[in-house]
């Protein structure tokens, strides 16, 4: 609780202990008597109440009028301030009964209300707050031969940086000395230290725990992960989601309307039917309070706030409550593979050279020609060749997006990629029986062997299509550009519904538009599609489909600015639970709307009437915004979502 916070709240406790002290005092002590007539402790007792209610509600009739001279008059300090000024001017009809203490408990209830949700707030804000902990103060540089700290802004790319142990990593880079730990919790809520060592990434955000580690830094700091998480934790609030823009629409014509039946309420059957005015008013009065919708326009986006803030917590990066709201939706999941179910570190398991072609050599002008490429299978095959890369050799390289590469190599033409490209340069090839991706070798246009790449199921893969499928996703699809036996074997490995293969990044595009029109079709059209990927080749179809999720932690930059929910520990069963949480969001969200509404419009009915009294209009107003932001609350627990 801030400072803020603990003055209004010794404010408000000061005036609660007035309240009971002076209504107490009314209920118990003969005040006429000592007073000497009715009329004299009538007003003793007005002004004994006046105390705790201006003690306790100054600011919100400053708010009231404050808004009002800009012209803002419909919202809840209006609303409060007529109703409870209304209830203390009944003095002035003769045949009313005070309402003095009313008045006061109803301003008293509504700021005890206010006070607390502005501690759920902070305590939701706190949640995504705590992700900006991970921004760092500084990066040590070493100048004239000391450490010095310096802004982590004025650290260049190519710098060497120092991490001591108990520190932050400034900048996402490549460990060049040292061995350590990293504690990655902030980032991906994982428990485990990472081990690190020479020739290791590292992203910033982490906390160095045991050995000193030399870094040279590889991003500069607007584009490391730190830099860029705080950016999506900073622009969540923007993106609403329709149920938050509806309510905001709905209090926009919703606090007038109520406002004029109230002035009906109270001055029409007077004035037609001779009726009593003090009773009307009042009536006029409880359906003022009753009808304020604080309930309705604090909990639902505290819900969302929650929800965005308890994913934040597991590594989930929610962009907006739009994103949340979808991904309660979703109705299937589709996958690219490699990086996303695979983990992208293709090692070379076979190499089948021609006849007259040394195992070796196939090796060496394949690694040569991807020797300018950072595709993981261009790595794998540079990192199976024993050899030293001469550069000097190659002329030129040109990638070919889903086929492979053309090289120049001691002025030989060399083609390296799948069966396609050896098609489109007219090269006759050997398939191989072997399963994992092939990649072919012509040299001058002829044909002189293949090289079988295997990549690595993720461990938590198969995990996490049950995990979808136990959450009630009833599609999963796979997409890649791999041949169709290695998608075949990996799908059915996995579990996975569907899969296309052989896929360019524009067919991946086709394939998404088609399982879209498929899957809005399901459920009258609120069924939404989500594409998981890291690649950049990913980015099109991440920006396409109705939710974009991208692996966080290893993921290209392109992919996480394309998606709308990142996950920062790279793992595909976290999917799973960012939709059971924002399914549980969404639950919450709703169990609000329909408890605020129908207890609100119960007790309207009952004050216009004349069965609800100021009492039944407090618990009606305070005590359902109370209990709606208590529910709300339970979205930030995120004790239920992890494994």
């Amino acid at each position: 609780m801030n400072k803020k916070q603990r003055r209004t709240r010794n404010r408000i406790v000061a005036a609660i202990v007035l309240f009971v002290l002076v209504y107490a005092a009314v209920e118990t002590l003969p005040l006429a008597t000592w007073l000497g007539s009715e009329t004299n402790a009538f007003w003793i007792e007005f002004i004994l109440f006046l105390v705790p209610y201006l003690i306790a509600g100054y600011d919100v009739l400053l708010r009231a009028a404050r808004n009002i001279g800009r012209g803002q008059v419909f919202d809840e300090n209006f609303l409060m301030t007529v109703a409870t000024i209304g209830a203390f001017a009944l003095v002035l009809f003769p045949d009313s009964d005070p309402h003095m203490a009313e008045g006061a408990a109803v301003m008293l209830f509504y700021q005890v209300g206010e006070l607390f949700q502005s501690y759920a707030v902070g305590k939701s804000r706190k949640s995504i707050a705590d992700m900006m902990d991970i921004a760092p103060d500084y990066a040590n540089v070493e100048r004239d031969g000391s450490l010095a700290q310096v802004d982590p802004y004025e650290v260049n790319v190519g710098d060497e940086i120092v991490i001591k142990p108990g520190e932050r990593v400034p900048l996402d880079g490549v460990v060049v000395d040292g061995r350590s730990q990293l504690d990655t919790a902030a980032l991906t809520g994982e428990s485990v230290p990472r081990e690190v060592q020479s020739g290791d990434e590292i992203i910033s955000g982490c906390v160095n725990l045991s050995g000193k580690l030399v870094v040279r830094v590889s991003k500069p700091f607007g584009e490391s992960t730190v830099s860029r998480i705080l950016e999506l934790v900073e622009n969540a609030a923007e993106k609403k989601a329709r149920t938050e823009n509806f309510i905001t629409r709905f209090a926009r014509y919703y606090t007038p309307a109520v406002v004029i039946i109230a002035a009906l309420l109270a001055v029409a059957p007077p004035l037609l039917t001779g009726a009593s005015w003090s009773d009307w008013v009042q009536r006029g009065l409880v359906f003022l309070v009753v009808s304020c919708p604080c309930a309705l326009v604090i909990s639902v986006p505290l819900s969302f706030f929650g929800g965005i803030g308890g994913a934040s917590r597991l590594g989930i990066l929610v962009k907006g409550s739009n994103y949340l709201e979808a991904l309660a939706s979703a109705e299937t999941v589709v996958f690219d593979k490699t990086g996303t179910l695979t983990d992208g570190s293709f090692n070379v398991v076979a190499v089948h050279p021609q006849a007259d072609i040394d195992p070796d050599r196939l090796l060496s002008i394949a690694a040569h020609a991807e020797a300018y490429s950072d595709h993981p299978i261009a790595l794998s095959v540079k990192k199976a060749y024993s050899g030293t890369l001469d550069r000097q050799r190659i002329a030129d390289t040109e990638e070919q997006s889903g086929h492979g590469v053309r090289a120049t190599i001691d002025e030989h033409v060399v083609y390296v990629g799948n069966d396609k490209l050896m098609s489109s340069c007219g090269v006759d090839f050997r398939e191989c029986d072997l399963t994992g991706t092939i990649l072919h070798v012509s040299l001058d246009g002829s044909y002189i062997g293949h090289i079988v790449i295997a990549d690595v199921v993720k461990p938590d893969a198969a995990q996490a299509v049950a995990d979808l499928r136990a959450a009630g996703v009833p599609e999963t699809v796979m997409l890649t550009g791999d041949r169709a036996d290695v998608a075949a074997a990996v799908a059915s490995k996995l579990g996975i519904d569907e899969y296309r293969a052989q896929l360019l990044p524009q067919d991946k595009v086709a394939e998404v538009e088609k399982l879209l029109d498929r899957t809005h079709a399901h459920g009258r059209g609120r069924g939404k599609l989500a594409f998981v990927g890291d690649g950049i080749n990913d980015a099109p179809v991440l920006t396409r489909a109705d939710i974009g999720i991208a692996m966080g932690a290893m993921g290209s930059d392109a992919a996480i600015e394309a998606a709308d929910v990142v996950l920062m520990d790279d793992k595909p069963s976290s999917i799973a639970q960012a939709i059971r949480l924002a399914r549980k969001t969404m639950r919450i969200v709703r169990q609000n709307i329909v408890f605020a509404l129908g207890v609100k419009f119960l007790v309207l009915i009952l004050a216009a009437i004349g069965f609800a009294n100021m009492w039944l209009a407090v618990f009606a107003d305070v005590g359902v915004a109370v209990l709606a932001i208590l529910n709300a609350m339970r979205a930030m627990n995120v004790g239920s979502m992890k494994r």
